[in-house]
């Protein structure tokens, strides 16, 4: 094992993934605002157009959130009208959800809208550059989760 110096914060690989990341929240924050829609709810329904009958479980595995979190999200999204839930043909208990017509328009604005911001992101490198930007954090997501086994 080896052994590693204590880096000042400024220069520590965590410390820089956490203010990328907020950066990018903050970014899709301000422009989802006026759609009157939250980052996890932009995120929910982007996965409920890809994967249309998904189960809330499911979902919430696919947007990073407790399944507590994800019915109450699912729960406001469809009293606003743009997702509907129903019981699944193959599981009774189970609840699956898609997205209505107005989920579907309000999807295409905000998913416009955020891949706008991540062009810009993208912008900033070139092919190469971007290439190696996803392995690396590839990487980093690989070294922390095999660590953790």
């Amino acid at each position: 094992m080896r052994t590693t110096t204590r880096l000042p914060i400024e220069q520590r690989l965590g410390n820089l993934v956490k203010r990328a990341e907020q950066v990018v929240i903050a970014g899709k924050t301000a422009v989802l605002r006026d759609l009157d829609l939250t980052v996890p709810q932009y995120s929910a329904l982007l996965v409920l157009g890809e994967h249309p009958g998904i189960s809330g479980a499911n979902l919430a595995r696919r947007c990073m959130v407790t399944p507590q979190t994800m019915a109450t999200m699912l729960a406001n999204l469809e009293t606003r009208g743009l997702v509907e839930r129903r019981r699944s043909e193959d599981h009774g208990q189970v609840l699956v959800s898609r997205l209505t017509r107005a989920g579907q328009t309000l999807l295409r604005k905000a998913d416009e809208r955020a891949v706008e911001l991540e062009q810009r992101m993208a912008d900033a490198f070139s092919d190469t550059e971007r290439d190696q930007l996803r392995e690396y954090v590839e990487r980093l997501i690989s070294a922390i989760e095999t660590a953790g086994r």
